[in-house]
């Protein structure tokens, strides 16, 4: 067997017009019960999609609906204690650097949830939830959104170094390395919220320093004009030379009155040990990003292939 891009959820760069992000964790009160609501999920969930595809569909550019649906290593091994799990599923620990750090929150399923129509985003996560709500309880929901031109919500062009469309699989789908997982894919989630009066009253040239690129053209700027702690140095990872990628995604999220605003980052990747190393270098060369910023949650999930979410839907993982 090999990757096959047509057998995996939606782990590509696409943030949509209207996004939500939601945890949930299992009340953890009966293994056998809650293991049986997962199974009817993995099967009702795909026919949910389905079926809301059709509804949504346009004549001219069909359904926008996107979905990734993912499990912690916690959760996994409570519903599956028996059977094997993906290499490099762990449980993520809060992680130290010299002056800041970020932290680890629960959760064992993990929905990334996107569509052109904010109605279409609704009702998949509250259909979801008709088979869920009586096993689990909510750790987080986030409601995302498409700022201008597809910027992050500092004012900067987000995802300039994600892999582009025909070469994301590479970077993103689990290969022959553990062939039983093949086409799934690891999720890191993080929740970020912003000091935006701070961040606004930088000058653009402070910004573009400190994020390493100009502000309306995107042009990146030579290293030497560039923090030693920008933004697009801090995150670059390079082993033996040769730079890692991963699908990213920064998804504005904001409740303005009240100065709730924020970035819900989603990183896809083939190895979770990646997008572990892009967090290590910017906690090491302190980011620029978290001078004004305060973590609020992190987490890894697996984001089974479709093929397995169907085994799982029919008692076949053991």
């Amino acid at each position: 067997m090999s990757v096959n891009a047509k057998c995996a959820q939606d782990v590509w760069k696409d943030v949509g017009e209207h996004v939500q992000f939601t945890v949930l964790k299992f009340n953890h009160q009966d293994p056998e019960q809650e293991r049986a609501a997962f199974q009817e999920f993995a099967d009702r969930s795909q026919a949910i999609i389905r079926s809301l595809r059709i509804r949504d569909a346009e004549p001219a550019v069909g359904s926008q609906l996107k979905v990734a649906i993912g499990i912690s290593n916690a959760a996994w091994d409570y519903l599956f204690p028996n059977a094997p799990k993906p290499k490099e599923l762990e449980t993520y620990t809060t992680l130290k650097g010299p002056k800041y750090e970020m932290p680890a929150s629960d959760g064992d399923l993990f929905f990334h949830i996107r569509a052109s129509n904010e109605a279409v985003v609704y009702e998949c996560q509250t259909q979801f939830q008709r088979v869920l709500a009586p096993f689990t309880s909510v750790i987080d929901e986030t409601k995302g959104f498409r700022y201008f031109e597809g910027r992050a919500i500092i004012g900067f062009i987000d995802g300039t170094e994600a892999p582009q469309a025909e070469d994301a699989a590479a970077y993103a789908l689990v290969g022959d390395e553990d062939p039983l997982f093949e086409n799934g894919a690891y999720a890191f989630a993080q929740k970020w919220k912003h000091d935006m009066p701070v961040w606004e009253h930088m000058s653009t040239e402070h910004q573009e320093k400190a994020i390493g690129r100009e502000k309306f053209s995107d042009f990146e700027l030579d290293d030497e004009k560039k923090f030693k702690n920008a933004h697009n140095v801090a995150s670059k990872l390079e082993v033996d030379g040769v730079e890692q990628k991963i699908i990213r995604m920064n998804v504005p999220f904001s409740d303005p009155a009240i100065g709730n605003t924020g970035t819900y980052f989603i990183g896809y990747a083939r190895h979770w040990n990646v997008i572990r190393g892009m967090l290590e270098n910017m906690l090491t060369k302190s980011d620029f990003l978290l001078t004004f910023s305060t973590l609020l949650s992190g987490q890894v999930f697996f984001i089974p292939s479709r093929d397995l979410l169907a085994k799982i839907a029919e008692d076949e993982l053991k």
